[in-house]
């Protein structure tokens, strides 16, 4: 389908297109004209990341800035799906004589992109790094090139360097692609995608390329000014900002760090025996600036410094830390203090200013060296010529802490705790340094960038990113979802069949009434639903209680009677295994249930279309721990600085996780399903308020006070429904044509009917 957007020609690789994604291309387009930042919320399933493409690409092909599109998802998954999305539009537009010169492309780690026989086989991702480093860096190859017999580069590696200029011809490459292309050419992935970023006209990569300072400062720096920049599935965005600038120290990292400075000693003392010319040209480079020093990230050897701005680079090291023997007596100093601080016996929080302060007073060091700190041992890792950076992980943790803890005075806090957890007996003592603002994180990207786009299915209420994230957006959108039939159903259960009121809240989370009504529930839709149900609970630790009170009870053995049951654990191999079970229950017919957690794997970015999900079950309502001192001291942050009140913001957490728990049912207009809503307060119109429109308007009154039995009658006549094969011609009401865009082009306030 061909169509014009104002000026703008856009090539749909559709022959019809929903209302919403019309309304979202034009909303997309209004925004890239007008050089500013969007939000864009649009329903599930109703092909969102191929509106977004369609519009970007005809945008950066019919303008002659041919502006770049960097598409940043969260999951392996969904960079492949977008990259997929990508390709088929591309296809297809060669196929309408709109073809040319086009790039696109992923970036994923080196463990996902690896070809090497020995190293690929590594499960751990720091481990492939390591063992890639000690075949790729600059010293190691010069000593092989010396003619040192004893040493083993990569050959896919080498052949992409000696072939010169950029190797990838035009095209749209997924993952698997780059690895079948390096496979047939003999080269490696990985670096030939990172060598294709500064001529790519897309690259879909992961939100961290972007938002973490030590990862994008190595990937991202080189990209231009007047790329746009896209978050896909950005409705936890605050959260990633916010762990991309926080870190936790315990003592077994501080032992580490311990032994690590112990080893750079015996290199120092090394080269200096054996070349002391090496150690002297750091030291003068180092008086000179940071500049030479910074080198070092771009061969990806270190973490990069997380927060210097290019004011502070350009400024010299202290003289205290120039040289290596005064830099290793500081960092034993300053671990030694962390460890006296990790002998506590009670709860402290305190400011990074404070932090300084009694540092200071103690021990007599400065911030300004500290600021260096994670420079200053990115250049002496260089200087050294180390490789294995596997036993010095913990010493660059310990650097970039203190780099992070002597640049910012405000949006963090630092929070010592005897103990792991509330529930632990044994003392485990931890160092939180945690972000507060997740503006800090992510307002580089809105300054640097004129076009960015935050869009998701779950972004309600859209008043709360611009207040956290410190943005004004030009467009700001929720779409509704235009339906032929009703092909999802939201049921709020407020009580089961003995009138008693279910609910997760805290009073009544472990009553027995309410336990068994949450398993006959369970049960009950086991009975009457075909194929797949997906369960979520608030948290593993109400997961775990649930289950075990269930098995007391007899309920899970009722409910194995009708469907096998699987469960999400915190290990991320065992619940892909049991997701590869769970699929292959549903798809022989004997049907399963999948009992997992709010804000776990399964809720993000795992799709449970057509049989794999025919209803969800949201047990209770996914609120953080309240008791949480880290929660704690955010939420009175966001009071003081943002003006947000503490049960806004829980309450908002809480839904967008809900609406993301209940939208993995629904991955398409021709799929269907039952999204239910199992606790009281989920029938509070305060409540409903902060879930997406798209869901909100199809809950009515009818649905929003159901006892167990009652939802089960519903839910039946609906299955039974929807179950009959649509007829075509109904399929369509909800589409648009190309004659339906032209007439609401010409008469936007008419209705155009199909």
């Amino acid at each position: 389908m061909k169509f014009n957007i104002g000026d703008l020609p856009v090539i749909f690789p559709y022959d019809y297109i929903y209302p919403e994604q019309y309304a979202y291309m034009v909303d997309l387009k209004k925004s890239l004209d007008a050089r500013g930042h969007c939000m864009l919320e649009m329903p599930s399933g109703t092909g969102k990341t191929i509106s977004l493409l369609s519009l970007i690409i005809a945008y950066q092909q019919h303008y002659p800035e041919k502006r770049k599109l960097i598409y940043c998802s969260r999951t392996v998954p969904e960079i492949d799906k977008a990259l997929a999305e990508l390709k088929r539009l591309m296809a297809f537009r060669a196929k309408e004589g709109e073809g040319g010169e086009f790039l696109g492309l992923g970036l994923t780690s080196r463990r996902n992109l690896c070809l090497h026989p020995r190293v690929s086989k590594e499960k751990l991702g720091r481990v492939v790094d390591a063992q890639c480093r000690s075949m790729t860096a600059s010293w190691i190859r010069s000593k092989a090139q010396a003619g040192q017999t004893d040493i083993e580069l990569c050959n896919f590696y080498e052949r992409l360097e000696a072939s010169g200029e950029l190797p990838l011809p035009s095209g749209v490459y997924t993952l698997d692609d780059l690895r079948d292309y390096g496979r047939e050419q003999e080269y490696c992935p990985y670096y030939m995608a990172r060598r294709a970023l500064r001529v790519a006209n897309v690259i879909i990569y992961s939100y961290h390329y972007m938002l973490d300072p030590k990862v994008a400062d190595l990937v991202s720096k080189e990209l231009s000014r007047d790329s746009i920049v896209v978050f896909d599935e950005a409705h936890n965005i605050d959260t990633v900002c916010i762990d991309s600038l926080s870190i936790d120290l315990r003592r077994p990292i501080l032992e580490a760090s311990t032994r690590s400075v112990n080893v750079l000693e015996k290199h120092i003392t090394a080269s200096k025996e054996r070349d002391s010319e090496t150690l002297r040209n750091e030291y003068s480079r180092l008086v000179e600036g940071l500049r030479d020093a910074s080198l070092a990230r771009d061969e990806n050897l270190v973490l990069a410094n997380p927060t210097l701005p290019n004011a502070v680079l350009e400024d010299v090291i202290p003289g205290n830390i120039r040289k290596a023997e005064h830099f290793i007596a500081f960092l034993r100093r300053f671990i030694e203090y962390l460890k006296t601080r990790l002998r506590v016996m009670h709860v402290v929080a305190e400011t990074p200013a404070s932090f300084l302060q009694h540092l200071k007073d103690i021990t007599f060091i400065e911030s300004r060296p500290l600021r260096f700190c994670a420079e200053r041992l990115a250049s002496l890792i260089r200087t050294l010529e180390l490789n294995d950076l596997e036993e010095l992980t913990a010493l660059q943790r310990v650097t970039t802490f203190a780099t992070l803890v002597a640049s910012y005075d405000k949006g963090f806090v630092l929070i010592l705790e005897p103990y792991e957890s509330d529930t632990a007996t044994v003392p485990n003592p931890v160092l939180h340094f945690t972000c507060l603002d997740a503006s800090l994180a992510i307002q580089p990207v809105f300054d640097r960038f004129s076009n960015v786009v935050i869009t998701s299915g779950t972004l309600s209420p859209l008043n709360m990113y611009p207040k956290m994230l410190r943005f004004q957006p030009v467009i700001q959108e929720s779409y509704t979802m235009t339906l032929s039939r009703n092909c999802f159903l939201p049921l709020v259960v407020t009580k089961g069949s003995d009138q008693v009121a279910v609910s997760s809240k805290l009073e009544v989370r472990n009553d027995r009434a309410v336990v068994r009504n949450f398993g006959n529930l369970l049960v009950q839709f086991a009975k009457a639903v075909p194929d797949g149900i997906v369960a979520f609970f608030p948290s593993y630790l109400y997961m775990e209680a649930i289950v075990a009170m269930w098995s007391e009870m007899g309920i899970l053995k009722e409910a194995w009677k009708y469907k096998l049951i699987f469960v999400e654990t915190p290990d991320a191999a065992e619940t892909t295994l049991a997701l590869e079970n769970y699929r292959l229950a549903c798809n022989n017919g004997r049907g399963a249930i999948l009992l997992s957690v709010a804000r776990g794997k399964v809720s993000e970015g795992i799709d449970f279309d057509h049989n794999y999900g025919r209803a969800v079950l949201m047990f209770g309502i996914p609120y953080q721990y309240t008791e949480s001192r880290i929660l704690k001291a955010r939420l009175e942050y966001l009071r003081e600085n943002h003006q947000i009140r503490e049960n806004d913001f829980l309450t908002f957490d809480a839904m967008r996780h809900a609406a993301q728990c209940v939208g993995r049912v629904l991955r398409g207009k021709n799929d269907y399903g039952l999204m239910v809503f199992a606790d009281k307060r989920y029938s509070r119109k305060d409540k409903r308020e902060k879930l997406p429109r798209w869901i909100v308007q199809y809950m009515n009154d009818a649905t929003l006070n159901l006892s167990t039995d009652m939802a089960i009658s519903i839910a039946r006549k609906f299955l039974r429904t929807l179950a009959q094969p649509a007829e075509e011609n109904q399929l369509h009401v909800s589409l648009w044509s190309l004659e339906d865009i032209i007439q609401h082009q010409e008469a936007p306030t008419a209705k155009p009917t199909a």
